[in-house]
Formats: C-alpha cells, sequence, structure tokens
C-alpha cells in the first residue's frame, strides 16, 4: 500500500457491463492508495443494464460501497457522466453515495470542479439517440472481439482522434472553469489522460479504465499528477481476493434493494 495520504483520487470511464472494462484493476489500485476523497468521474457504467455485470463488475461497486461507511472517512462522490444518464435515483441505493452533475470543492487554497466533460461534447448532445445505437453495436462487438479486444480499442482511439473529443473538451472545459472561478478543472469522457493550462487554469483529463494503460489523478501536498496503473504480480493478496470473491451481484443487489437483471432507462452514448 502506497505510504502517501492524498487529498482526493479521480478516476473516470470504468465502463461497468463493458468486456473491456478493467474493473479487478482499478478495485486493486484502490485498496493500494490512501485518500480522503473519491471521485468516480462519470461512465462508471457502459449503460443501465444490470444484467451485462460480471462478478468483477459487482466485486468493484461492492468495494465503493464498503468505502462510502462513514466508519471509513473517505468521502466518496460520483459524477454523472452521458453513458451514467439516469442513475441519480439509482445510486444511492446501489452503492449509498450521491451523484452530480459536477462537483466543487477547495484545497490547498484552490478551487477545483469535477464534471465528466461529455457536456463539451457537441457530437454527443446532438445526436443522443445515435449514440444510444452505437453503444449497443460497441458492447455486441467486444463480445465477438478476441481476447486483449484490439478490433475494439482501436475503434475507441480513432473515435477520439476522429472526433478531436480531447481537444474539445479541453477546451470546452477551461472556458467553464473562468466561467466558474476554478483554478482546476477534472474531466473524462475522452479515455486519453492528459492536462493543459491556460493562464492561471490547469485542466486534467483522468482518462480510463477500458485501455491497456488505464490512468487515474491524485491530488495532494505535491500537486496534481496523473498515474498510469501498471499491475504487478505482488498487487494481488489471494487471501483477500478469495474473501472478496464472495462479494457476488446477489449481495450487492440485495444490499441495496435491487435486481441484478434489472435494465434501466438510459440515454448514454
Amino acid at each position: 500500500m502506497s505510504s502517501a495520504v492524498y487529498d482526493t483520487l479521480i478516476l473516470s470511464d470504468l465502463h461497468l457491463g463493458s468486456d473491456m472494462s478493467r474493473a479487478d484493476e482499478a478495485r486493486r489500485m484502490l485498496r493500494q492508495r490512501r485518500f480522503r476523497r473519491l471521485i468516480l468521474l462519470g461512465d462508471i457504467f457502459s449503460d443501465l443494464n444490470f444484467g451485462r455485470l460480471t462478478k468483477q463488475h459487482w466485486r468493484f461497486l461492492s468495494y465503493i460501497r464498503k468505502l462510502s461507511n462513514p466508519k471509513r472517512q473517505v468521502e466518496v462522490v460520483w459524477v454523472e457522466g452521458n453513458h451514467d444518464h439516469g442513475l441519480t435515483d439509482v445510486m444511492s441505493h446501489l452503492v449509498g453515495i450521491k451523484v452530480y452533475q459536477e462537483y466543487v470543492w477547495e484545497y490547498g487554497g484552490l478551487r477545483h470542479l469535477a464534471i465528466h466533460g461529455h457536456q463539451f461534447d457537441r457530437f454527443v448532445i446532438k445526436n443522443v439517440r445515435m449514440n444510444y445505437l452505437a453503444t449497443l453495436f460497441y458492447l455486441q462487438l467486444q463480445k465477438l472481439d478476441s481476447k486483449n479486444k484490439p478490433v475494439a480499442r482501436f475503434l475507441d482511439r480513432l473515435n477520439t482522434r476522429w472526433l478531436r473529443m480531447s481537444a474539445k473538451v479541453a477546451s470546452g472545459a477551461l472556458v467553464h472553469a473562468r466561467a466558474h472561478g476554478v483554478h482546476r478543472i477534472f474531466c473524462g469522457h475522452t479515455h486519453a489522460a492528459m492536462q493543459q493550462q491556460q493562464d492561471d487554469i490547469c485542466y486534467y483529463n483522468s482518462g480510463g479504465w477500458i485501455d491497456s494503460r488505464p490512468t487515474y489523478i491524485t491530488i495532494g501536498e505535491e500537486g496534481v499528477r496523473v498515474h498510469e496503473y501498471t499491475e504487478r504480480t505482488n498487487d494481488r493478496d489471494p487471501r483477500q481476493e478469495r474473501g472478496e470473491a464472495h462479494s457476488s451481484s446477489s449481495d450487492v443487489a440485495a444490499e441495496s434493494g435491487l435486481s441484478e437483471d434489472a435494465e434501466y432507462q438510459s440515454v448514454g452514448s
């Protein structure tokens, strides 16, 4: 476990329900880090069809539910993404945390803002239905793809470059930050980690957890850092893994009063 204690850790775009989601790695990373606040910065789900969630995905949700226990003294914040749209009422029951459209906090005398970033992607905003159908197609493609999902991963990167999402989201976020008087703004959505500064405002993107190089952000005394997670053999604790294997879909669903096979209305892209 890392000895550093961060004020905030941010991860986004885990896309639970997708065959490419690296939920187990994300859960292990969170176990290894110490932080006072966790921000799940949107698109934690691919869509709201819980029937697509695997045991690994439910284990991640179970861990988030444990983290949100007041005894842990960790503030867990969920910021809604375009794939998470419609989860506001569901999430408070599923993992016991509140969902925000955007979240503002202060640290080190600076004002910080977390927003998923699809709000600055005009293609998503103007083509909601088309993006929803594309998501269904993309999820099916992942099932047909080979083990390491090379075709699906290539299309994801191609989509980001073709739509110039990174540049568009960064530009929109910087304007949004200036309008709201914040010093640092954090987004996801593009699946590509980056940072950019414009005058006295800093923009950061947390990347995602569906590619071969998952990334996350920490904020602490040393400033803001974008980390790439590389799993090592000793990151796995067999005893802990066996214990968490008992956290199944039925466990979390029963605790929350939700059906593990439920499908909720979603218009995510």
